[in-house]
């Protein structure tokens, strides 16, 4: 152990100490009832805990990603995490995509090109990107048929990354075939 976690463990055996100690001398003749204190507020406190957790996994499942409206306007709300999450239908199979106004084209993760069916062996990794990660290499692909809502792209460019990466970015090469809008918590995306 390191000094710190040494001297965070001291601080909470500390507070163990002054915590139970008040209950010692608050409930010195009523034991019983300091016990189903206790135990009622551990289980408000789990109670809490999990109620919280259970409304993240359902706020996730719930809340639509993307919303598209009779007029074509596309409405993606913002996740958690400050950052903008939309589904494109790519030959068939759903993506998610991070909106990436900072990214240039439309990056593919190996995963997400595996599940498209792209060979990752037979790709030519010739391009070059810089990424927060450093300079990563990239392959160009051809995707047949882009789809969001009701706009579709035949024959679409796109890179996949050869680097380590958690989620398809969706850089300005796809997102300036829209008129972006960003407008309190959500992205409105309209042609």
């Amino acid at each position: 152990m390191d000094g710190e976690t040494t001297a965070r463990l001291f601080y909470l055996l500390l507070l163990l100490v002054a915590v139970g100690g008040y209950v010692m001398v608050e409930y010195r003749k009523r034991m019983g009832q300091a016990l189903r204190t206790f135990a009622a507020w551990g289980l408000i406190f789990v109670g809490v805990m999990a109620g919280y957790g259970l409304w993240t996994d359902l706020k996730t499942d719930i809340a639509p990603s993307q919303m598209i409206s009779q007029e074509g306007t596309i409405e993606i709300p913002r996740a958690a995490d400050g950052h903008y999450y939309l589904t494109l239908t790519i030959d068939g199979t759903p993506v998610q995509f991070m909106a990436d106004t900072g990214a240039t084209n439309m990056v593919l993760s190996s995963d997400d090109a595996r599940r498209l069916g792209i060979d990752l062996e037979t790709l030519v990794y010739l391009g070059r990107a810089q990424t927060a990660n450093g300079i990563v290499a990239t392959a160009r692909v051809e995707l047949r048929q882009v789809e969001l809502g009701p706009y579709r792209e035949e024959v679409f460019a796109a890179w996949v990354n050869q680097g380590e990466m958690g989620q398809s970015l969706l850089g300005m090469d796809y997102l300036s075939l829209y008129r972006v809008e960003i407008a309190a918590d959500r992205m409105i995306l309209r042609r």
